[in-house]
């Protein structure tokens, strides 16, 4: 440990926390207003997943011509977003402004962080550290770009076409449609941990990948339990387009592990 750290007592650690925070708070605060200001260009990219000229849809559109399936995976359609509240566009536009901005700060976020716990921290475990918090983060935005084109499009053109008669129309709100890009893009981020969670658990020995080949069948069917749970739909396609991303980073869980254990 470093000895500067090591002579501090309770008081200047909680001190230096704070002036962690309040520079993290002025980051995010900086960023948040740099995105309110960019009003057009950040709804182009969140209501992107609404137009059926989305890049994704596009591309299944590719496929299905490709396959002879012309209309089979996607097909033009077109849902508006409606709001009821009086104050409900301009609250939207400050929460959206404040998840990018927090995006946006988060680099710098794990920096403040890490420099702030390090000095406690011995050269090995310094190292290790840094190596889970790297590829924590990589992960996460790797899953939150995974929700973003592919599981939340899928997702919102079925709940919002879907229609239990021709007499009832669907009118989306806005807010809805905000939360449940947040909650999917929150919850894909979190699911894309799992090789940085079975390195850690095998670090710590509590995870070999002998066990985790005796248990890939159980794992499996857990996974497709966690995506049924966490796509709101129930057609097969976007179960599959979340268990699938999960059974294969699962697998290189094995070989991570398996790794580690040598």
């Amino acid at each position: 440990m470093e000895s500067n750290a090591s002579n501090m007592t309770f008081w200047d650690h909680v001190d230096e926390l704070r002036k962690v925070l309040f520079r993290i708070i002025g980051v995010v605060v900086a960023f948040m207003l740099f995105a309110f200001c960019f009003k057009e260009e950040l709804f182009r990219v969140i209501l992107a997943p609404k137009e059926s000229d989305f890049i994704i849809y596009r591309l299944f559109d590719r496929i299905g011509e490709a396959l002879h399936l012309t209309g089979a995976f996607t097909s033009d359609f077109q849902v508006q977003l409606i709001n009821t509240k009086l104050s409900g566009q301009f609250l939207t536009h400050m929460s959206v402004s404040f998840y990018a901005g927090i995006v946006l700060a988060s680099p710098y976020i794990i920096y403040q962080l890490f420099r702030f716990v390090s000095p406690a921290l011995y050269a090995n475990e310094r190292r290790y550290s840094l190596r889970v918090v790297v590829w924590g983060y990589v992960l996460f935005l790797l899953g939150v770009l995974f929700s973003y084109f592919l599981v939340f499009p899928f997702t919102f053109r079925f709940l919002a076409l879907y229609q239990v008669s021709a007499e009832v129309a669907n009118a989306i709100l806005l807010s809805s449609y905000i939360d449940t890009l947040v909650m999917l893009s929150l919850m894909l981020g979190i699911t894309f941990e799992i090789p940085v969670l079975a390195w850690l658990f095998a670090k710590l020995g509590f995870l070999t990948s002998g066990f985790m080949r005796t248990y890939r069948k159980h794992a499996l069917v857990i996974a497709l339990i966690v995506s049924a749970i966490i796509t709101p739909t129930s057609d097969v396609i976007t179960l599959m387009l979340v268990a699938a991303p999960m059974a294969l980073l699962y697998e290189a869980s094995i070989l991570i592990v398996r790794r580690t254990n040598k």
